[in-house]
């Protein structure tokens, strides 16, 4: 960040609000949940109509015709929209890679030629290994950032914005519309529509994340004491499992893990016990082997949060949360809603661990 001005610091260049900079990490974390949706909105409305965003999107979809992987790159939350286009490419026939940008710089670039394209994923558009990237690039990369006055936004030649706003908390907007947006970028790579897949998963998000987090007392109670948080998604859905496990260490505290549904049954479940509270989404294809593994963790004596479609009795150790269903990709997002509004719970009963961030700091490896 050398070089920089005190003004570019600020979180997307925008300096905050007096009563921004005087609320409390609770505070914001919550504002910043509940401005998911309107920030969700906007992002399908601009990549439906701008035509700029369409122009980029159409080199990027000229780009993925030639032979080779499309692979999807990012650090932490990015990392988890990575995976989730990644995802619905492959389940469409079209080879495509998430890869952790760290790894990737370290050990992967001499096989970059053989990608079609290369997507990189990133927030503040300043993280060290995203920018080291762009500099080693043998080709041209694509850009999806949500900041357009940082170093990784001045040097791409194809950039699409995330346009989350400034966020001062954990990722909630950023990864809301980080992985809105890499939908709609492997939507358009494959020449499908998803306006009306987007609509459906937007209205279904917005009118359930109130009573979601009106649930989480009870959510926190639930959880209480537990040693062990475990955050369980296939699909879509694993990438939102290790975006929910992230908010919860980071904003609390407390250990949680992700894991694969399939992952979690070979290995970690065999160490569940009544230490243990797993949050495991069922929906989709995938739905009843969600039911399956949950009722697994209540024979060897652990809790579950079983996030669905299906209506369930809850129990002592079974806390069953009914969602409405959404197109199966877009899952990714509103998986996040349950462990969020635990998160916030934990945090009003025990305090945030996190602090609010207004700058950028130093971003290092």
């Amino acid at each position: 960040m050398a070089g920089h001005s005190s003004e570019s610091r600020w979180i997307c260049g925008i300096e905050p609000s007096s009563k921004v900079l005087t609320s409390s990490m609770n505070e914001i974390y919550a504002m910043e949940c509940r401005e998911q949706p309107k920030s969700l909105a906007r992002l399908l409305l601009a990549y439906s109509e701008d035509p700029s965003i369409k122009k980029e999107m159409d080199e990027l979809r000229q780009m993925s015709r030639s032979a080779g992987p499309i692979i999807f790159s990012g650090m932490g939350a990015s990392y988890c929209s990575a995976l989730t286009a990644a995802s619905f490419l492959q389940s469409h026939g079209r080879p495509s890679f998430a890869v952790d940008a760290s790894e990737w710089l370290h050990y992967a670039c001499e096989v970059w030629d053989d990608a079609a394209a290369f997507v990189l994923i990133t927030a503040s558009g300043e993280s060290a290994e995203l920018v080291k990237l762009q500099k080693s690039a043998p080709k041209p990369a694509i850009l999806l950032c949500n900041n357009d006055q940082s170093t990784c936004w001045s040097s791409a030649k194809i950039r699409l914005p995330i346009l989350a706003g400034p966020e001062y908390g954990n990722a909630t907007k950023t990864y809301t519309n980080a992985t809105a947006a890499s939908i709609v970028l492997a939507s358009h790579i494959l020449g499908r529509a998803w306006q009306e897949e987007a609509d459906q998963a937007a209205q279904a998000y917005a009118s359930c994340l109130d009573e979601i987090f009106e649930m989480r007392g009870e959510l926190e109670r639930f959880c209480r004491g537990a040693a062990n948080i475990e955050v369980i998604g296939r699909g879509p859905a694993y990438g939102g499992a290790i975006m929910s496990a992230l908010c919860i260490r980071e904003m609390t505290g407390h250990r949680a893990a992700p894991h694969s549904g399939g992952g979690f049954r070979h290995g970690p479940l065999l160490d569940v016990n009544e230490s243990h509270v797993a949050i495991i989404s069922a929906f989709g294809r995938t739905a009843d082997l969600g039911i399956k593994l949950a009722r697994d963790c209540n024979e060897r004596g652990g809790k579950v949060i079983l996030v669905g479609s299906v209506e369930l009795p809850a129990s002592n150790r079974l806390l069953p949360v009914k969602m409405a269903s959404v197109p199966e990709t877009w899952e990714a997002i509103s998986s996040v809603l349950v462990p969020q509004a635990l998160t916030l719970g934990i945090a009003e009963y025990s305090g945030a661990k996190l602090a609010p961030r207004f700058q950028y700091g130093a971003m290092t490896e």
